[in-house]
């Protein structure tokens, strides 16, 4: 089975209005994203997010490289009609009601008049909006606007969901029930690509990611490895003085507070040895915490790193 997604050094240049410079917003990006898999795209404001989505969508075509969406290169109609999408920013006539907002555009895209209907509920039922099915787009809030728009894009079940901020200006109820659709959705095989900041989503929901800096990929991986563990610590209370001695040589840091001195180590192994060395010694020991990097301390890092190396 071909891939959901795949780019081969996927490159879209500007020219500045203001300069005339040439500018790369994205730089030869290539990625491969398989079905059934919650992708997460990151990146810090004009890394080049936005201008990757809708090298995706044909929107804007690239200056070089190849996008392809299940095989077929982005730029044929037929490779899109399995893609639903939902944009950041989206404007539906506010005179329609939600149940005749959807019928509208499930029309515009082909679908059967019984069908429309039927699917309209389930999806107004499934995104909370069951009961302003008949109420006119004008009065929905933000956050229900995001919700109507999401089921918009579901309403002809692609097999592909790209979502740009998807959970902006929603409230925390509202951001769960949207994550429970997209893990029904996910347990039904449809792949999605969630482009988003808001790093706490991404890393509830999604299974890989791709971290993108000055248009291009700065690190990219399943999200479980690339926040595998960064150490382990060994709090221990009692601890003799040439014991703490002998520790602070392998020990990455050593912390004192009430009387408890806290040891880190980068490894298993060192945390093994000190814990032997401890027991022997008759210390207490109170905890031993093996570390894990939050998506935060990977997305700084990754950023960081990536601006750091000279862009040829």
């Amino acid at each position: 089975m071909p891939a959901a997604i795949e780019t081969e050094r996927l490159t879209k240049q500007f020219r500045s209005l203001w300069s005339g410079r040439e500018v790369r917003a994205v730089d030869g990006i290539s990625l491969q994203i398989n079905p059934g898999v919650a992708f997460g795209l990151l990146g810090p404001n004009g890394s080049g997010k936005t201008t990757f989505v809708k090298l995706l969508l044909s929107v804007v075509r690239p200056t070089s490289g190849a996008a392809r969406l299940f095989g077929r290169e982005c730029q044929e109609s037929a490779a899109r009609l399995k893609t639903g999408y939902l944009p950041e920013n989206h404007r539906f006539p506010t005179y329609h009601t939600g149940l005749g907002m959807l019928d509208f555009y499930a029309a515009l895209s082909g679908m059967p008049a019984p069908e429309r209907r039927k699917r309209a509920a389930e999806l107004l039922e499934a995104t909370g909006l069951a009961n302003w099915a008949d109420v006119r787009i004008g009065k929905y809030s933000k956050g229900m606007l995001q919700r109507l728009g999401l089921a918009q894009a579901l309403m002809h079940r692609p097999a592909l969901l790209i979502l740009d901020e998807p959970t902006d200006g929603v409230d925390p109820v509202g951001r769960r029930e949207i994550r429970q659709v997209l893990a029904a959705l996910r347990q039904q095989g449809v792949t999605i690509f969630l482009n988003s900041h808001l790093l706490s989503e991404v890393e509830l929901f999604c299974d890989e990611v791709a971290i993108i800096s000055r248009g291009r990929v700065a690190l990219a991986g399943k999200l479980a490895q690339l926040m595998a563990g960064s150490g382990y610590r060994v709090s221990a209370a009692g601890v003799p003085g040439a014991v703490s001695e002998r520790l602070r040589q392998s020990a990455l840091s050593v912390a004192v507070l009430d009387g408890v001195v806290d040891f880190r180590f980068a490894d298993r192994e060192g945390a093994n040895r000190a814990i032997d060395l401890l027991r022997q010694s008759g210390s207490e020991i109170e905890s031993v915490r093996h570390e894990q990097s939050t998506l935060e301390d990977v997305f700084v890092r990754a950023v960081q790193e990536s601006t750091q190396e000279p862009r040829l």
